[in-house]
């Protein structure tokens, strides 16, 4: 990973957790690796685009898990 790679990284590391029990960040802070969250960011640039990237995909995620509780 670049500087500024390991720099978003950190900043969606961050993010997340910050807003642990929203919307799914709780699998990245328990789960995931450096080059999964790389993965998840794309071609952001920026920390907030960095962090929208991954919220999309994290939402999902949330959204699936809530259906099968049944929440």
């Amino acid at each position: 990973m670049s500087v500024n790679t390991d720099n978003l990284v950190a900043a969606v590391r961050a993010y997340a957790v910050k807003h642990y029990n929203e919307d799914g960040w709780d699998v990245l802070v328990e789960c995931m690796t450096g080059c999964e969250i790389v993965d998840e960011i794309g071609a952001a640039t920026s920390e907030v685009q960095a962090i929208r990237n991954v919220l999309r995909i994290r939402k999902e995620y949330a959204d699936y898990r809530s259906d099968i509780q049944g929440a």
